[in-house]
């Protein structure tokens, strides 16, 4: 032992010579004198930083001698940056005063931008909602919480777990769905299922209004939904986490959730999983509705590496849904839900569903099961003043729809579609002010079907390839900024042969030579799809508080595949879909102008849109020349695609108080009004008003909300607040009616209460925070005109006066999060 001790002593004397060759930086974070918890002050170079207390004061430890740029942020306040020059063993002291900022002006976005710019510089319409808003917004899944945040976003639901974002009444493959950059794709056309990610690992979503064709090509025609991952501030060689539970109490809905974050030297990681299982959701008029219970899991690893090169991110996702098919068939009489049991039965001879099996967590046998796989980098290389941005991921979707109930291990429908993105983007050199970017992006992708009953879609190539040019200048208080695009997309496919399957008495796939006796279900289509696409815009700061903005953009989409190539039964959505190969794509031109004003005691936000679109696709429920509906699968409905001429217009209004001399209390209000008319003028001459609108179109919505948030801590509760949230929905007269694709929607009004806090220790680190929200408090009974459930109905009356399925009846929600 003696003969090592030099050797231990010279460590340690390196050790404690190493440390005291570092510095310190400490201070107090304040704002009007008040110390401002939980704000963050970060050393970005270094990788390193502190998070106020309770008293506003902060440490950081073991700083390299050098000189550093401070960073200082807090939601609701001006950030600041701040250089200071460390020397070895020194203590710097701070006193940081930070200037409130009611204004999101400068809130910074990545999305439909080349570079992150601030909401202030962009004329696209783009809204940003923040984790803590979603926790806020207690939701079964996150489109529904960021449709209660931002007008003009709705959401086509089946359900409380299936919500397919709608963006001033356009949706499906018009609204582009993003993964920290990555286009989310998993046969998004269909109805019947969401969005395929981890509601609880979001840091914030932001959302363009608005063709973004510019930047991301087909499919993003109505706008773009980003999701951003939560990669943490992280101290140097700290392992830091969250978990958290949520339970709903009208479906049982429990929801768990394992973050984990590490960063040491020059990388972060992050991983987290989640599980939720929720069995039928209930109402007052239907009870428990059966087939609407699921079971999720969600599992992700974030890895991120910053060096003076730049930085490179990767990210793996996976996501594992079971979720029940309901199909509506009831007893004539009770109006009790019913099961079927026998693959060829009658509506009125099935069973009653018992009421042990309604509340149930367990999966009834026909269900649909859909797994999403995702492996994506992110890099960034600085070339001098200028930056190379690369994308490249993998995606694979797999979706299986069990609708056999006496071989319930048959999978009626079994797709797997694969599909590769990527994006190069140079980001030139500033020259006089103008930043320019050049890029191109696309997909290859490949579907299916493997050993299935149905066939709704062939087996399908697409290759997809743009390339954009985009420029931003400014001249003073005005901001100009635009750029055009042209996309090319290649779908093809061989014939698709479909004959009967010995071995159980159904269909399948028959491939060549072994054709005999077998029918043509998909003659080879092979067609190339071409668009030009562009924006044009500027902003005009009338002052650092109010602005205008204005926009004209030529969106673009090709059609999709069921548009173009469906001809069977999706046994999820009880549809049989019939395309149409000789659709053109679709082109919309859109004006939008907005008016912000970000007033120390009130915001003001307007914005108008009006959008023109040629060749707009959507479908309609198939009649015969008798007035009868076709019926090719007995049990499911027809449709066929249309197409015409459109015309979409509206506006969302919002105005927020937040008095300066009552600082605790806020009042939000906002409006959305959307009309969708269809310009089909031999339709409208022959059907009159039922073919004057489109489908799925969102009626008026009117949201208020009274929130108060506590300035300071009361004991060991801080962040304190109480909310009382109205939302008034009109009646929707202006729907579809065409062989009643769609009919009249009542308008109804809810009640939504909600409160949270944090929970402190005498240390002032945050134990808990807490989020509790009863919504429909008064237990409303009404049905949503964009609710998928609503058309599922057998009878043309019933004993109650009421048909179809209503929405959720009242819903108490709590969750809680717990950092370590």
């Amino acid at each position: 032992m003696m003969k090592h001790l030099p050797t231990l002593l010279l460590a340690v004397i390196l050790a404690l010579s190493a440390r005291a060759q570092q510095g310190i930086i400490k201070g107090k974070v304040s704002a009007s004198g008040k110390p401002i918890q939980f704000a963050n002050v970060a050393v970005p170079a270094l990788k390193t930083g502190a998070v106020a207390d309770q008293q506003g004061n902060f440490v950081i430890s073991h700083v390299r001698p050098g000189n550093w740029e401070i960073k200082v942020s807090m939601v609701g306040y001006q950030p600041i940056s701040l250089k200071r020059t460390v020397s070895a063993g020194q203590t710097i002291s701070l006193d940081i005063s930070l200037e409130e900022d009611l204004s999101k002006l400068n809130e910074v976005v990545v999305t439909g931008v080349s570079r992150a710019t601030a909401v202030r510089k962009n004329p696209i319409p783009i809204a940003v909602i923040s984790k803590r808003e979603m926790n806020m917004n207690v939701n079964n899944n996150i489109i529904d919480a960021i449709v209660k945040g931002i007008p003009g976003v709705s959401a086509v639901t089946t359900g409380p777990n299936i919500s397919k974002p709608f963006i001033r009444g356009l949706g499906y493959n018009r609204v582009l769905t993003l993964f920290d950059g990555v286009r989310q794709e998993g046969q998004q056309w269909g109805d019947e299922h969401g969005i395929e990610i981890d509601q609880y690992g979001i840091a914030r979503a932001e959302v363009i209004k608005g063709p973004a064709s510019l930047t991301y090509g087909s499919d993003a025609l109505a706008g773009v939904i980003n999701m951003i991952p939560d990669i943490p501030e992280l101290e140097g060689g700290k392992l830091k986490g969250s978990f958290l539970t949520d339970y709903h109490s009208n479906n049982g809905m429990i929801g768990s959730s394992l973050g984990l974050a590490y960063n040491r030297n020059d990388w972060k990681y992050v991983l987290r999983g989640t599980l939720k299982a929720a069995h039928n959701y209930r109402n007052k008029v239907d009870g428990y509705v059966y087939g609407t219970a699921y079971r999720e899991y969600n599992l992700t690893a974030l890895a991120r590496v910053d060096k003076a090169w730049g930085h490179s991110q990767w990210g793996a996702t996976l996501y594992d849904n079971t979720q029940e098919i309901p199909d509506g068939s009831r007893d004539s009489l009770t109006r009790k839900f019913t099961r079927q049991i026998n693959e060829t039965d009658s509506i009125k001879n099935r069973p009653i569903v018992p009421d042990n099996e309604l509340r149930t967590y367990n999966i009834n046998p026909l269900h649909q099961r859909i797994q999403h796989y995702r492996l994506y980098n992110h890099t960034k290389w600085l070339l001098g003043k200028g930056d190379i941005t690369t994308t490249i991921g993998i995606q694979r979707s797999v979706r299986r729809e069990y609708n056999h109930p006496e071989m319930p291990a048959q999978p009626g429908l079994y797709v797997v579609l694969n599909t590769l993105n990527y994006d190069v983007r140079y980001n030139l050199p500033t020259l006089n002010g103008l930043e320019t970017t050049i890029g191109v992006n696309g997909m290859y992708q490949n579907n299916k079907s493997k050993k299935a009953t149905d066939f709704p879609i062939p087996d399908y190539h697409l290759l997809d390839i743009g390339g954009f040019l985009f420029a931003k200048k400014s001249f003073g208080k005005l901001d100009i900024s635009g750029g055009i695009r042209y996309d090319s997309r290649h779908i093809h496919w061989n014939d698709f042969y479909v004959g009967q399957n010995k071995e159980n008495g159904f269909e399948k796939k028959v491939n060549l030579p072994d054709t005999v006796g077998a029918r043509l279900q998909f003659p080879v289509f092979r067609h190339n799809y071409t668009g030009i696409s562009g924006s044009l815009g500027f902003t005009y700061n009338l002052s650092e508080r109010v602005l205008v903005k204005a926009n004209i953009a030529r969106g673009y989409r090709a059609p999709n595949i069921t548009e173009i190539g469906s001809n069977g039964l999706d046994p999820g959505a009880h549809i049989v879909y019939l395309g149409n190969r000789g659709f053109k794509p679709e082109f919309s031109l859109q004006e939008d102008i907005g008016f912000l004003a970000y007033l120390k005691d009130l915001d003001i936000s307007v914005e108008l849109f009006n959008n023109n679109i040629e060749n707009y696709i959507y479908q309609a429920r198939l009649y015969d020349d008798n007035g009868d509906p076709v019926v090719i699968v007995p049990g499911n409905a027809t449709y066929r695609y249309q197409q015409s001429m459109a015309r979409l217009y509206g506006a969302e209004v919002s105005v927020n108080l937040h008095p300066r001399i009552v600082p605790w209390l806020a009042l939000n209000n906002s409006v959305a009004y959307t009309e969708g008319l269809n310009r089909n003028n031999e339709l409208i001459s022959k059907y009159g008003k039922a073919a004057k609108y489109l489908p799925f179109i969102p009626p008026m919505h009117i949201r208020s909300e009274l929130k108060a948030t506590a300035q300071r801590n009361f004991g060991a509760f801080s962040k304190v607040y109480g909310r009382l949230e109205v939302d008034h929905f009109a009646g929707q007269s202006h729907f579809y009616g065409v062989d009643d694709t769609e009919t009249y929607t009542a308008g109804y009004t809810l009640f939504n209460i909600g409160a949270g806090a944090g929970i402190v220790n005498r240390k002032g680190r945050t134990v808990c925070e807490l989020f509790l929200q009863l919504d429909n408090v008064f237990d409303v009974a009404y049905q949503a005109n964009m609710n998928r459930l609503k058309y599922f109905e057998y009878y043309s009356a019933s004993p109650n006066g009421r048909l179809g399925i209503y929405n959720m009846g009242r819903n108490f929600s709590a969750k809680v999060v717990v950092p370590f």
